[in-house]
């Protein structure tokens, strides 16, 4: 079986079939990844289209140095931090401060934690993953782009470093801060919740 650099290899020597072969591949998690970053489905299906149009326009310069998903990595992270850097210049210039109601927000996918869960247990764990989502979103964007990676990716420590060209105590540095930011917005978020 041929590694994911083989086959961008090929890419890179016009093959479309191996081109469609890694974004069948990658397809849904990049748009996963993107939509953690965006908040919104169709702005996902957009950016991760658009990685891989950068993916192919970039198969002539490919060389096989670091590993495959790293590189794709990185170009969904630049093209979704220049997204929310468009998007927040957008509302600033429009002073249009509307932002989506949380019903429009997508939720996290996460499994039910009881295969036999009331109702009651569902509104409560998807409150929760709401939560959760609105407190990472309000995540400083170096923050923010740590936590989705090791989070929701799985990706080491030494991934992200390679990711986001960043030394491995960056990384770790910046979790460790993510992680304190994200405990003060929860438990005020719930002690709001309590009171009322």
């Amino acid at each position: 079986m041929m590694t994911d650099a083989q086959i961008m290899l090929q890419v890179k020597n016009g093959d479309a079939e191996a081109f469609e072969q890694l974004v069948e591949k990658y397809k849904l998690p990049i748009i996963n990844f993107c939509l953690r970053f965006s908040g919104n489905k169709d702005d996902a299906e957009d950016l991760a289209q658009d990685v891989f149009v950068r993916v192919f326009q970039a198969a002539e310069r490919y060389e096989d140095r670091a590993k495959f998903s790293t590189w794709l990595y990185r170009i969904a992270v630049n093209l979704c931090l220049n997204h929310q850097r468009r998007k927040k210049l957008i509302t600033f210039l429009s002073l249009d401060r509307n932002h989506h109601d949380s019903s429009e927000r997508s939720s996290d996918n996460l499994e039910a934690l009881f295969s036999s869960s009331t109702p009651e247990r569902e509104y409560e764990l998807k409150e929760q993953q709401r939560l959760v989502q609105q407190a990472i979103n309000s995540l400083p964007e170096n923050q923010k782009t740590v936590v989705i990676l090791y989070r929701y990716h799985n990706l080491s420590y030494q991934e992200i470093a390679k990711i986001l060209n960043i030394s491995i105590s960056a990384v770790e540095s910046r979790l460790h801060r993510a992680k304190l930011n994200l405990k003060k917005r929860l438990l005020t978020v719930m002690k709001q919740t309590k009171e009322i």
